[in-house]
């Protein structure tokens, strides 16, 4: 079955389509698109944001290896390298701190009809790929391949079945927001 979805590109898109409004839905209900909540959250005064990305990560990376271990899914890692992280996180925090939202919250606030969202995020996101795009050649060369450890996965680094690594990262995500959630945060 899921092959015959892996080949048909239109069930994929109204699947992305589908599954990227109900992301959406969830953020709107979880708070994460509104701006003080956003922005309260970079005060750390309000940690809902976190919590919803423990919670998130939690779900994905055991959702993720029980579909590996069933043989419905396989991972395809993404080639990274160190020069890509750092200025992939540079430009995420700059836009992030910049307009308070990030490419998802920025999604589920334009959903919900902030046109701060609409203007500044969607206009700000394709002004940036723009941007990325016309000297990513140049980029590439000189910082983006730096540090370049190609698909390589942390079960993969060590040499360990992924629910060696699996198992100890969820618990201690599951200890964080435990933790973040009884201090009051």
């Amino acid at each position: 079955m899921l092959k015959s979805l892996h080949s048909n590109k239109p069930i994929q898109l109204s699947l992305g389509l589908i599954t990227g409004v109900i992301f959406g839905f969830l953020l709107h209900k979880g708070g994460v698109t509104n701006y003080d909540v956003i922005i309260n959250q970079l005060l750390l005064k309000d940690f809902t944001v976190v919590k919803i990305m423990l919670s998130a990560s939690i779900t994905g990376m055991l959702g993720v290896h029980i579909l590996r271990s069933l043989r419905l899914a396989q991972l395809h890692p993404k080639p990274g390298s160190i020069g890509a992280t750092v200025i992939g996180g540079l430009i995420f925090g700059i836009g992030f701190a910049i307009l308070g939202y990030c490419p998802g919250t920025i999604a589920g606030a334009v959903g919900r009809g902030s046109l701060d969202a609409l203007i500044g995020g969607v206009l700000g996101i394709t002004l940036g790929a723009g941007i990325f795009a016309s000297i990513y050649p140049k980029l590439y060369m000189v910082i983006l391949k730096k540090g370049d450890f190609g698909e390589l996965t942390l079960p993969q680094l060590l040499k360990v079945n992924p629910w060696v690594v699996v198992i100890p990262i969820a618990i201690l995500l599951m200890a964080l927001l435990y933790w973040i959630e009884k201090s009051g945060l």
